[in-house]
């Protein structure tokens, strides 16, 4: 799960409180699109980060894309490429997606089913859709590691949570706890993570824990989220204070990821794959990638040919490990919203 922009920008997160008491109930962000890649590559709509917010709890990207057919964009081939400081969060609504990391792991990413990849102090990996995936759909999820956490070594787990229903609604809950279920998997901070589905018209109470900030994204049909309208790939937030959400779906049903946890706490400095805490530590881990790649003084061309170091070696992988783009010329990685 990567970030190829070919000229990211450069980010320090700020968590806390973006949102002043004046602030709706509800605010929301809409997303903006972002091509990832070459001519046939996808477009993703992303809401985290924004101008208007860089964190919900310690959840700092969000991507949402699809339903995109594989004929029209060459599906999903991202070859190794690495991450710090941060856990990647698959989950996919159709299409099946092949993981492979520097520690070994091998895993399918099919929907409704976690695929959690803590990178640590530093991880590489690949995803590349399947010979039998001809519609690719889904989020694609950064959580932000906290201070005692960040230089732990990689690891990764995966989970299927059983479906949960109710009048008119279902769900998955895929980190934490809602609606009587809870995830087994750990985390380093407290999270949530859950997919809903609401039938037209339906609308559902969901009791949460006061002491976490909210988003919910929208991936199909409109919702709205205490009182206040969230269309379709747009972000609802909603701030600390609250013990319930009460959610109705639109005319067209809904379905949507609520995401949650405390305030991170922490500033973060996030750019291209990396999450760090200052400019001088992320330049640094740009180029102990950089340095994994050359042989000879040329790029190596195949990922068996990357030499070892933090980001390690992803098994079973040929296709050319992607190089770092270029630092921005001349500034310092810089805050934003």
């Amino acid at each position: 799960m990567t970030n190829p922009e070919r000229d990211p920008q450069e980010v320090v997160c700020e968590a806390g409180h973006e949102t002043a008491a004046a602030d709706p109930p509800v605010q929301v962000i809409a997303h903006r699109e972002v091509p990832l890649g070459g001519l046939r590559a996808m477009t993703v709509r992303r809401t985290l980060p924004s101008k208007e917010r860089s964190l919900v709890g310690a959840w700092c990207f969000a991507d949402h894309y699809g339903p995109d057919l594989v004929e029209a964009t060459g599906g999903m081939s991202v070859a190794p490429h690495p991450h710090t400081g941060l856990q990647t969060v698959s989950w996919l609504f159709t299409g099946e997606i092949e993981h492979r990391d520097s520690g070994g792991h091998h895993a399918m990413v099919r929907p409704g089913e976690l695929n959690l990849m803590t990178a640590g102090r530093g991880i590489s990996h690949s995803e590349v859709s399947t010979a039998a995936t001809t519609e690719l759909h889904g989020v694609q999820l950064w959580v932000a590691l906290p201070d005692g956490a960040r230089h732990d070594d990689p690891a990764f787990e995966h989970y299927a949570p059983s479906e949960v229903r109710g009048r008119g609604w279902e769900a998955r809950v895929f980190l934490g706890s809602l609606l009587g279920s809870a995830s087994p998997v750990a985390t380093a901070s407290p999270l949530l993570g859950a997919e809903l589905l609401l039938e037209p018209g339906a609308s559902v109470r969901l009791d949460v824990d006061p002491a976490y900030e909210h988003g919910l994204l929208v991936d199909r049909g409109s919702a709205v989220l205490d009182g206040v309208d969230v269309g379709w790939a747009a972000l609802g937030y909603t701030a600390p204070g609250r013990a319930s959400l009460d959610l109705t779906a639109g005319p067209d049903g809904v379905r949507a990821v609520l995401l949650g946890g405390p305030p991170f706490g922490e500033q973060i400095v996030m750019w291209w794959n990396f999450v760090g805490r200052t400019h001088e530590e992320v330049v640094a881990y740009r180029q102990e990638w950089q340095d994994q790649l050359v042989r000879g003084g040329e790029l190596v061309k195949d990922s068996q040919q990357v030499a070892p170091g933090r980001f390690g070696v992803v098994v079973g992988d040929h296709l050319p490990p992607i190089p770092a783009p270029e630092m921005p010329v001349g500034v310092r990685l810089r805050s934003r919203g």
